[in-house]
C-alpha cells in the first residue's frame, strides 16, 4: 500500500541529506515479500542442507547484520542496496531467533508469539514517548533509525513464530496459507483506502504478514512435490529470488522510483 508523505516539518534539504528508508510503493512490497521469502529458505538451507545448525546460522546471520546496519547507520541517505541488504539478513536472523527458541529452547509458538508482539509494542510505546510520532515517512535521526529497525526484527520473529502458529495448528498447505495471508493483506489495504485506517498501522500490520505470506511462497517453491510443494530446493529457490531482488534493487537506484520528490530531484 502507497501511504501519504509526512515530511514532519524537516526541510527538503534536510531530507535530501538524511533520509534513510525507501518511500512505500509497490517495489517496496514487492521486495520485501522477496526478502522474506529469501530469509526463510537461506535460513533452512544454512541450517539444515550444510549442517551448520541453528547456534552457528544464528552467529554467522547476526554478524553479517550487524556489519551491515553499522554501514547502514554511517550512511547519510537512503541508499537501496544497502537497506535491502539488511532487510534480507534481518529476515534471516527474525526467523531463525524464532527457530531458535521453539526448537532449541522448547518455548511454544504461542508464548513466543505473544512474547515477540509484546516486544513490539513496548517499541511503538518507547518509540512514539521519544519522538511524538511513529511516522515511516520521517526516519532522519540515528534514533528514529534504531526504533525503525528494531521494530522490523521483531515484526519477522512475530510473522515467523505467527505463520507457524497458523500453518501448525490449522495444516492449510503452502498455498492455501500463501493465498489466506494475502487476503489479509489485502483487507488491511481496503481498510486504509476505503474505510481511513491509520496508514502508520496499516503498514505495521501489512509489514507483519508479509513475513507469514513470504514464508508460505518460500516453502511452497522449496519443498518436494510429496511434502506439497513444486520441489525446486532452497538453492534453487533462494537464487531465484535473490536475482530477482537484486534486478528491482538496480531497477530502483537507477530510476529512484522509491525516493520522494525531494531526494530524487
Amino acid at each position: 500500500m502507497t501511504t501519504t508523505i509526512d515530511h514532519s516539518g524537516t526541510t527538503p534539504a534536510v531530507r535530501r541529506m538524511l533520509n534513510k528508508v525507501p518511500e512505500v510503493t509497490v517495489y517496496f512490497w514487492i521486495i520485501k515479500i522477496l526478502c522474506t521469502t529469501v530469509g526463510e529458505t537461506a535460513a533452512d538451507y544454512l541450517n539444515t542442507n550444510l549442517n551448520m545448525g541453528l547456534t552457528n546460522t544464528t552467529y554467522v546471520m547476526g554478524t553479517l547484520l550487524v556489519i551491515t546496519l553499522a554501514v547502514q547507520f554511517t550512511v547519510k541517505k537512503y541508499v537501496p542496496t544497502v537497506y535491502w541488504l539488511a532487510v534480507v539478513l534481518i529476515s534471516v536472523v527474525g526467523t531463525l531467533v524464532t527457530d531458535n527458541l521453539t526448537d532449541n529452547f522448547g518455548v511454544p509458538l504461542t508464548t513466543a508469539a505473544a512474547a515477540f508482539g509484546i516486544a513490539l509494542a513496548a517499541t511503538f510505546a518507547v518509540w512514539y514517548a521519544s519522538e511524538k510520532t511513529l511516522s515511516i515517512h520521517s526516519i532522519h535521526t540515528r534514533r528514529r533509525e534504531a526504533f525503525y529497525w528494531l521494530a522490523i526484527l521483531f515484526t519477522f520473529a512475530l510473522g515467523t513464530a505467527a505463520g507457524d502458529l497458523v500453518a501448525e495448528r490449522m495444516a492449510l498447505g503452502y498455498w492455501v496459507s500463501a493465498l489466506a495471508f494475502a487476503a489479509v493483506i489485502a483487507a488491511v489495504a481496503l481498510a486504509h483506502f476505503r474505510l481511513g485506517l491509520n496508514a502508520v498501522l496499516a503498514f505495521w500490520i501489512a509489514y507483519i504478514v508479509t513475513r507469514p505470506l513470504g514464508a508460505s511462497l518460500g516453502d511452497y517453491l522449496s519443498q518436494t512435490p510429496d511434502d506439497g510443494g513444486l520441489g525446486l530446493g532452497t538453492v534453487g529457490t533462494s537464487a531465484i529470488f535473490l536475482v530477482t531482488i537484486l534486478a528491482l534493487v538496480v531497477y530502483l537506484s537507477v530510476t529512484r522510483k522509491d525516493q520522494d520528490a525531494a531526494l530524487a530531484s
